[in-house]
């Protein structure tokens, strides 16, 4: 499995719950539903959810995939508020922005204000030269054109998203509800990052990166497997050898094996270490356990094995994790 996310160090307070997603001509419509359904539905269950605004990137009305059309309350001039900016895809990756939204893009980063961007909406953060030099990554269709379009970009091909602090880019559409609900976690905390997936339901940690989306036929083993995935999350402690889990999905090794591939693009023992990196980090996020009691229920033992894993796949150790992450 490979890394999901690249932790970096806080960005400046800002008021990150006051976002804004760009709507322009030719708008990705399903990409600009999940910002508009992560953090612009009203959740009066929720306190002091996210203030939530429509930005034109240009003159309207805006066409929308779809056959319909926008129209903006705002336009560039409201970025100068906002804490966190989204840019929902882009209408071709071979045209350039409009000149007058990139720079309004690095006047807001240049103040701290996050920039997301979901599928191609990468090209439009590589076009004000912010990512130069960092790590980000699109739609795998994408990847190539990227990194050789902007060759100062660290393009990361199989990954569903990262966070490089104040960038955030995501891969493919649906990649976009992932980094949305990393989003939640940071300000939040994982109990509502989860509150809010169990509403879109969707998992509120995907395992994985893209190659298991590229080019495979759609398979039954998922389904088959669901159950065991199940008891694998709630026995992370237990023994979880290749022996024991193809005994308890009923099927010899070889044939566990390759139907496990078949449904996750990866191996049971680097699936099982994320479903225990995902346990881990919702107790560094929500409880004040020692490192070693969260090794323990985690299922890796001991805390030099946890740090081993997190350096590996995240490139951060517990314990900044938790002090990155935890909630006051």
């Amino acid at each position: 499995m490979t890394i999901i996310v690249k932790i970096m160090p806080k960005p400046a307070s800002l008021p990150n719950r006051d976002v804004a997603v760009l709507a322009y001509d030719g708008l990705c419509t399903f990409e600009f539903g999940i910002a508009v359904e992560l953090f612009g539905l009203p959740r009066p269950e929720l306190a002091d959810w996210y203030r939530f605004r429509i930005c034109a990137a240009e003159p309207g009305p805006l066409r929308a995939i779809g056959g319909f059309t926008v129209t903006a309350e705002g336009g560039l001039a409201e970025l100068e508020t906002a804490g966190t900016i989204l840019v929902p895809g882009w209408r071709d990756i071979a045209e350039p922005p409009p000149a007058d939204l990139l720079d309004s893009l690095r006047r807001a980063h240049s103040r701290g204000a996050r920039l997301v961007s979901i599928c191609s909406g990468v090209f439009v953060l590589a076009a004000t030269g912010l990512l130069a030099g960092k790590r980000a990554t699109t739609h795998w269709r994408y990847v190539e054109r990227l990194a050789a379009a902007y060759p100062d970009i660290r393009v990361e091909p199989d990954v569903l998203y990262i966070d490089e602090g104040q960038l955030l880019t995501s891969a493919g559409s649906a990649a976009g509800l992932d980094l949305g609900l990393h989003l939640i976690r940071r300000d939040y905390g994982p109990a509502i990052a989860n509150q809010v997936a169990r509403r879109l339901v969707i998992p509120p940690h995907r395992d994985g990166g893209q190659a298991q989306f590229i080019d495979r036929p759609v398979q039954a083993e998922g389904a088959a497997l669901a159950g065991l995935f199940d008891w694998i999350r709630a026995n992370l402690a237990d023994d979880l050898s290749i022996g024991r889990l193809a005994r308890r999905a009923g099927l010899s090794e070889r044939t566990f094996l390759r139907r496990f591939d078949a449904a996750t693009g990866t191996t049971p023992n680097d699936w099982v270490t994320g479903a225990r990196l995902a346990r881990a980090r919702e107790l560094l996020e929500g409880t004040d356990l020692a490192i070693e009691r969260v090794a323990t229920d985690s299922g890796f033992g001991t805390a030099d094995t946890l740090r081993h894993h997190f350096r590996s796949r995240l490139h951060i150790s517990p314990q900044r994790y938790r002090d990155r992450f935890a909630i006051a």
